[in-house]
């Protein structure tokens, strides 16, 4: 159980047979009558986004979740497999629960996949990867790193902003959180 006091961003609560995070918390303490806390909650499984309110030190129960080490196998169709790395064993997630994390998302890749009541709830990429540039205009000669950004297409298939003297073939590190470019990798 944990208090609505002690509510914070990225906490899980179990509501209604369903595990929701918090996303955005207020604590409110009118002049007149008692103090409550205003939540903005996003629920995992579906993605759905409701505003809730709770009185101040409310309990609520936590959701207790498994995070698994596991490696991206291969892709199935619209499936994407993931193997866990001590057991063996093959978890399949279907690519449009995935969303935007399968732009970031290559073969062998280790991930954490995160379980509530042994049911695959989501994944979690690491903060930053290292991808090929597969297709981008070329580089040329005067280009700088603060003359500006192009587009480029990454091995994954996804789209990045690069500066204008990167070039087809090269090595960069993108952050998975917002698409961005971090830098070339050595």
């Amino acid at each position: 159980m944990i208090s609505s006091n002690d509510f914070r961003t990225g906490v899980t609560v179990e509501l209604d047979g369903s595990v929701w995070r918090v996303v955005e918390f207020l604590h409110v303490k009118p002049g007149k009558g008692s103090a409550f806390v205003r939540t903005k909650l996003k629920n995992v499984q579906t993605g759905n986004t409701v505003e809730k309110t709770f009185r101040a030190g409310e309990t609520v129960p936590q959701a207790n979740l498994e995070k698994r080490t596991m490696q991206h196998t291969y892709k199935d169709g619209d499936e994407f497999v993931f193997m866990d790395m001590e057991t063996y064993e093959e978890t399949r997630m279907n690519g449009e629960r995935l969303g935007d994390r399968t732009n970031f998302l290559k073969e062998e890749m280790e991930v954490n996949v995160i379980f509530w009541d042994e049911k695959v709830l989501e994944i979690e990429l690491p903060t930053s990867v290292v991808l090929e540039i597969t297709d981008t205009d070329p580089g040329v000669k005067g280009d700088t790193a603060t003359g500006g950004t192009k587009p480029a297409t990454v091995e994954t298939g996804a789209q990045v902003m690069v500066p204008l003297f990167i070039s087809i073939g090269e090595k960069i590190k993108v952050d998975t959180r917002d698409g961005s470019y971090l830098g070339r990798e050595n």
